[in-house]
């Protein structure tokens, strides 16, 4: 089985091969049809989305994305990592958002947008990454606890 070594003498240079830490390669991961699928979450909000080479239209839940999502600021929401990588008029975005509110819903879009854009263009992982477009925003409502009025909020005090 395993050797006993009585001394330092048998331990040389070549006994103990040095570590090499190798950095994670990123593929490319795209399906049969040319696109690349990733799933973005905001709250309780879930965005499926597919990235393909196109003319940079973005649909989500088969209407134009600047119908669903009427306010500018989550129009801006939803195309920021597209403009932070500069691919304005390379792809085409087709999304399917179920769950939560407009805004949570704004946010799971983007969040899928840029984790596709990451597995269609693996080099755009730094400048999505230096953005935070990657990290998921774990933040979701607090539930409402026995004997209080919401999750925190107690009922007003009366000592009689």
């Amino acid at each position: 089985m395993a050797e006993t070594i009585n001394s330092l003498e048998g331990l040389g240079t070549n006994a103990v091969a040095p570590v090499v830490n190798i950095a994670p390669v990123h593929v490319q991961k795209l399906d049969a049809q040319g696109r690349a699928y990733a799933t973005g979450k905001r709250k309780n909000a879930v965005a499926r989305v597919w990235i393909k080479p196109g003319k940079g239209k973005i649909t989500v839940n088969g209407r134009d994305f600047a119908t669903y999502f009427a306010r500018p600021v989550l129009q801006l929401i939803v195309k920021q990592p597209i403009v932070a990588t500069e691919r304005t008029d390379q792809y085409d975005v087709v999304v399917t958002v179920a769950g939560g509110g407009l805004s949570g819903q704004a946010g799971a879009v983007r969040h899928g947008i840029s984790k596709a854009l990451n597995f269609f263009e693996p080099g755009l992982r730094s400048v999505l990454k230096k953005g935070g477009f990657l990290t998921r925003d774990s933040r979701v409502v607090e539930r409402k606890k026995y004997g209080k009025a919401k999750a925190r909020k107690s009922f007003q005090f009366s000592k009689r």
